[in-house]
């Protein structure tokens, strides 16, 4: 418009405190003294991109990427700084500035010649900019406010009770001491904080069928070119070292980016690093993922005690728990526990080969820390595998380790050749007891949960495609036959090293069943035990209501045999369970 030194000069004085910001409006107005025309006139002949400091839009672009709002406070003119807000993708809510005002035109009803500003704006007086970011906290509970900026009216708005909680000076376009002075930080590149923005590195601890398929969702998500670069994109894998074909498993897996052994369809990605000490793949770790058997959980724990970076977070997929005398502890809770550190968890229906082919999955993430469980959403989030997020860690977490309970007795079932009502008929009374059994132990469970898919979804599929029905299955079936095999030989020989969850899961549950005397409130997950330890045959899978009724006398009592808790046994039960089923 033809006075841009002029208003230049108020401006920085405005900044620079030596004149106030109504005044400094006021001569600005009557230097500029424009019409609507002449405002478009100026955006067209100096758009947005052209008065842009070097490195902002990147540092806005890549905040706005990784959640964060970002809010444009001026001292400005408000039609001249919606066009920049435009430009830099801030919304025209998060914008605060001057209006200005007009005088209108009774018979062409438009806007015709400028007559001052609106007195109303908090960024029209003084103060004004603490005053905008405290209408902002009203509108959202930020945890943290700060302020960018390069004047005093900036800087006000940290020193000032309710503003920004850090403010950051920046001589880009023009540097003031006394700004720089009293700045938290002072920048003179926006690449600078570009630069120093967080990247997280993201650790596997475990290598086994699931750890592969979640590691490699994980690598394709770190490796991304986005906007936001909020991860390293190398994650290091701890991998148990063994010899493969002559050759350390962790060298074959960086040399061909496969696991041969535990997950051999299916390429990891360039950037998952194997590493054979777990102390080496959690060092420097921001985000460490845990995915081993539980009943190794424990020891790695130990191992990891002092180990791990400050401020770490972690998030658990593995599917168990702990029995203690004092009482049950969940792998997430250890985790809290030994290393002092957050920990949500990852549960579903997650049958690892289906996700390798990326076929369509879904996964809950339990949380108490929000924060956590959204870092965690974005490295897992893919096209095929949806992640949603639950405020009900211990719930899902138990859905997940008592499932496999579940999945034993659907595979007796089949493996006894039943047809789907008895199968389905196990699975909604493995639910029940699911249900009913951890809220027993934790009442907070909320019972939505079990219908996500972390209760019903992984239930489901576990029933149907995983390892423990699998392996049930084939162990039903050898009873059968008369040729009875061991849980220890079929999982050597069909899982190929993956581990079997749920018969220790089920001697886990059952010993808590004991100690508080509700056996018989639970009469699948008694009964499946009572199976599996060689107490009763296969066929009492589908009337496990009847096989929770009978008393056990343990081996090495006077009689082994399994007596009812009636009097009379009922027909055809006699003579169930003595040495060959104890064998098996």
């Amino acid at each position: 418009m033809g006075v841009k030194e002029q208003v230049e000069i108020l401006t920085n004085k405005a900044m620079d405190g030596s004149l106030s910001l109504e005044q400094a409006l006021d001569e600005r107005l009557n230097i500029i003294n424009c019409s609507p025309d002449d405002i478009k006139r100026f955006i067209k002949a100096h758009p947005p991109a052209s008065r842009m400091a070097p490195g902002i839009k990147d540092l806005i672009t890549s905040l706005q990427a990784r959640g964060k709002a970002i809010y444009l406070i001026s001292g400005g003119f408000r039609e001249l700084t919606l066009p920049i807000a435009a430009y830099l993708g801030i919304p025209k809510e998060n914008v605060f500035a001057n209006r200005m005002n007009w005088q209108w035109d009774d018979e062409t009803g438009m806007p015709t010649r400028l007559v001052g500003f609106d007195m109303s704006e908090p960024t029209a007086h003084n103060q004004g900019k603490p005053q905008a970011i405290a209408r902002i906290r009203q509108r959202n509970p930020y945890n943290t406010v700060v302020m960018i900026g390069d004047g005093i009216t900036d800087l006000e708005a940290v020193q000032t009770t309710g503003g920004a909680d850090l403010f950051i000076g920046s001589g880009v376009v023009v540097e003031r001491p006394a700004v720089a002075r009293e700045a938290d930080w002072y920048v003179y590149d926006y690449n600078d904080l570009l630069r120093t923005m967080q990247r997280y590195s993201v650790a596997m601890v475990g290598s086994g069928a699931w750890a592969c398929a979640a590691v490699r969702m994980i690598a394709q998500n770190t490796q991304v070119d986005d906007a936001a670069d909020e991860f390293v994109d190398d994650v290091r894998m701890w991998v148990y070292e063994e010899d493969f074909e002559g050759k350390k498993l962790t060298e074959v897996i960086n040399t061909t980016h496969v696991n041969p052994k535990y997950f051999p369809e299916f390429d990891l990605g360039p950037n998952v690093v194997a590493v054979p000490n777990i102390v080496d793949a959690v060092a420097d770790a921001d985000l460490i993922v845990f995915c081993a058997p539980h009943q190794f959980m424990h020891n790695i724990c130990k191992q990891l005690v002092g180990k791990i970076k400050p401020g770490a977070m972690a998030i658990s997929l593995t599917k168990g728990m702990r029995v203690r005398p004092e009482g049950p502890q969940l792998i997430s809770q250890m985790v809290r526990r030994l290393l002092g550190i957050d920990c949500c968890v990852l549960m579903g229906a997650n049958i690892a080969t289906d996700i390798g082919r990326e076929q369509l999955s879904e996964a809950v993430i339990g949380y108490d820390n929000l924060d956590a469980a959204q870092l965690f959403q974005k490295i897992f989030q893919r096209p095929y595998f949806r992640v949603s997020l639950l405020p009900d860690p211990v719930g899902a977490e138990m859905c997940g380790t008592l499932k496999n309970i579940v999945a034993l007795g659907a595979g007796m079932v089949d493996g006894l050749g039943l047809g789907p009502n008895s199968k389905a008929a196990v699975i909604r009374q493995g639910l029940v007891e699911m249900r009913a059994f951890s809220k027993a132990l934790y009442p907070s469970v909320r019972d939505d949960t079990f219908m996500e898919c972390c209760g019903i979804g992984d239930l489901v599929a576990t029933c149907y495609g995983g390892r423990n029905r699998l392996v049930a299955c084939e162990w039903t079936k050898a009873q059968l036959a008369g040729k009875p095999r061991t849980f220890e030989d079929l999982e050597a020989e069909l899982l190929k090293g993956q581990k079997l969850q749920g018969v220790l899961t089920s001697n886990e549950v059952q010993e808590i069943l004991k100690m508080r005397g509700w056996e018989g409130q639970y009469p699948l997950f008694t009964t499946v035990n009572r199976i599996i330890n060689g107490y009763l045959p296969p066929k009492y899978a589908v009337d496990f209501v009847a096989g929770a009724k009978y008393h056990i006398r343990r081996p090495g009592t006077e009689d082994e045999e399994i007596v009812p808790s009636r009097p009379k046994r009922p027909a055809g039960a006699g003579g169930v369970a003595t040495a060959s089923m104890h064998a098996a």
